[in-house]
């Protein structure tokens, strides 16, 4: 069963939905690949203490590594990639062929790529912190103002 809420943050709305209870989409505003808005199931915000609690907190600085069970649903490949985004700390950034390497295929940086693009779970799965391995900005499903915002943000150069 499908559930979802919406909350405000310093990068507008974010959908959160959760499947069977559990965390498994959080979508910014005009997001690539977001599905339509009724896949998201009836609107409940019971689901979501925890993870609006965090979400607030990092938002606040006050909260660096999330800790919330997420249900992803992805390929293998997909879900190995997401798992190297979760290994990114804090303020930095891997360039997607930093990722392809950490995975033990140094010539995947292409499908690491559209894996990263993917992502279910924007900020949490911290897919802004790849950038292109010249260091430049490079796609993000929230839009690359939004993703040097965050970027910014983590580095402490900006404040929403």
């Amino acid at each position: 069963m499908k559930q979802h809420t919406v909350l405000d943050s310093p990068y507008g709305p974010l959908t959160l939905v959760a499947t069977d209870g559990i965390l498994s989409n959080l979508y910014m505003t005009d997001q690539r690949h977001r599905p339509a808005q009724e896949t998201f199931g009836v609107r409940d915000d019971r689901p979501f203490g925890e993870a609006i609690d965090q979400l607030e907190a990092y938002f606040a600085s006050e909260l660096k590594e999330f800790t919330l069970e997420l249900h992803l649903h992805g390929t293998p490949f997909q879900r190995s990639v997401w798992e190297q985004l979760l290994r990114i700390p804090y303020g930095e950034t891997r360039s997607y062929g930093d990722l392809a390497a950490a995975l033990g295929n140094p010539g995947a940086s292409r499908a690491v790529g559209l894996a990263n693009g993917k992502n279910p779970v924007s900020i949490i799965v911290p897919c802004h912190r790849v950038v292109g391995s010249n260091g430049s900005l490079t796609g993000y499903g929230g839009g690359l103002e939004r993703k040097q915002r965050l970027l910014d943000f983590e580095r402490g150069a900006a404040l929403f």
